[in-house]
């Protein structure tokens, strides 16, 4: 069986990579999320399925939201170090909010219309 977003399944899976980076090198619990997202991402491109990445979306935005507010309250803590700012909520509750509000657009571009048409 071939995926049907390729693009989504590589994206995915360098997420997952990211998120075990993040998970091994913080020793915190939250660099579970990026993983997460990231075999959520690998099942989505492989399956395809427009109303499975708009609810991906917005569940991407909420957790986004937590993530930023918790990195926000972490930021005193923080040093200026680069594996530190790629290791902290901060960075990957941006880097979550953005996914998220992308996957919605996407969830209601043509292109995806056109390939629920086809169906």
């Amino acid at each position: 069986m071939k995926p049907r977003s390729l693009v989504t399944v590589i994206l995915g899976i360098v997420l997952a990579g990211l998120g075990i980076f993040a998970l091994a090198a913080s020793r915190s619990a939250f660099a579970i999320i990026p993983l997460l997202v990231g075999i959520a991402l690998c099942f989505l491109g492989w399956r395809g399925d427009r109303r499975g990445l708009v609810i991906f979306g917005h569940i991407c935005i909420v957790l986004g939201c937590f993530l930023i507010t918790w990195g926000i309250y972490l930021l005193p803590y923080s040093r200026p170090v680069l594996l530190d700012i790629f290791a902290r909520p901060l960075f990957w509750g941006m880097f979550c909010l953005l996914g998220g509000v992308c996957a919605n657009f996407h969830g209601f571009c043509q292109c995806m219309r056109r390939q629920k048409q086809k169906e």
